[in-house]
């Protein structure tokens, strides 16, 4: 009877044991929080705002791009990224994506190496503008890292190229 009671003392000691040491698992909605952030504001277009025409073959159309000052800082005297070089962690790209002079999509990359979804060290999203995910950040950047692969290499941002 004293060893019965001795083992269920240390299966429910174990048990209280295992239940404190047991960390939150709460889980981040990620797209949420991106989409947060780029409609906060601090954003600084590039080439003025103008509406650039979407190259061939990207899927995007006509857009105006926007950074964040942390990538705004990472361009060089001429407003783009060197060759070669790389935006710091914390850098967020917007594109926004218009048809019929209408923002109807944004397409976002954020420098985020450290995310569970980032891919090649972006965390990518697509968002219609009632913040309703279209390509979400759990995708990695697949679909999306193949074509920004080309070169020259600009971190996988091909605006400065194309237009």
């Amino acid at each position: 009877m004293r060893k019965r009671i001795i083992i269920i003392s240390l299966f429910l000691a174990s048990i209280a044991t295992f239940q404190s040491c047991k960390k939150d698992k709460t889980e981040v909605n990620f797209d949420a929080v991106l989409y947060s952030e780029i409609t906060s504001g601090g954003f600084t277009y590039y080439q003025s705002g103008n509406l650039l025409t979407g190259a061939s073959p990207s899927p995007h159309g006509d857009f105006k791009l926007r950074f964040n000052s942390t990538a705004l800082a990472a361009l060089d005297s001429t407003g783009e990224l060197s060759t070669g070089s790389s935006f710091p962690a914390g850098s967020i790209i917007v594109k926004e994506v218009f048809s019929d002079s209408t923002i109807n999509l944004y397409a976002v990359m954020k420098k985020d190496p450290s995310n569970v979804n980032a891919g090649n060290g972006w965390v990518w999203a697509e968002y219609r503008t009632d913040g309703s995910v279209v390509f979400t950040t759990v995708n990695k950047g697949n679909g999306c890292i193949s074509c920004h692969s080309g070169t020259p290499n600009r971190d996988l941002v091909r605006t400065f190229d194309l237009h």
